[in-house]
């Protein structure tokens, strides 16, 4: 289930708005029953309804995972310097292949 930041992102992005600043467009509160919206202040886009945000549970839920299987490959990836160094001891088609290897073993959604 994807986090209510990510499908208040893509509801707005569903609406034409494609910039979110939670400090000051959309409050999000947690009193220990799960997170709401405490206040909106998105002018010319309504609140979104819990159906509304249903709606995009699916592309949140792919957004999120997409996320997380970026951040798998950049930690395996390694810094520029393992790269250069994989480059200059087995060449560039070496890591083209491990860099290949590692998006076939990590794919996104």
């Amino acid at each position: 289930m994807a986090q209510l930041s990510t499908k208040i992102k893509e509801y707005l992005k569903a609406n034409s708005v494609n910039e979110v600043d939670f400090t000051s467009d959309v409050l999000l509160q947690d009193d220990g029953q799960g997170a709401y919206i405490k206040e909106w202040n998105i002018s010319g886009v309504a609140k979104p309804s819990d159906s509304d945000l249903s709606a995009v549970e699916s592309v949140a839920d792919t957004v999120e995972a997409n996320a997380q299987v970026i951040a798998t490959r950049v930690a395996l990836y390694g810094g520029v310097v393992k790269q250069l160094e994989n480059i200059i001891e087995n060449g560039l088609e070496a890591e083209i292949a491990r860099v290949a290897q590692i998006k076939a073993d990590n794919t996104k959604s």
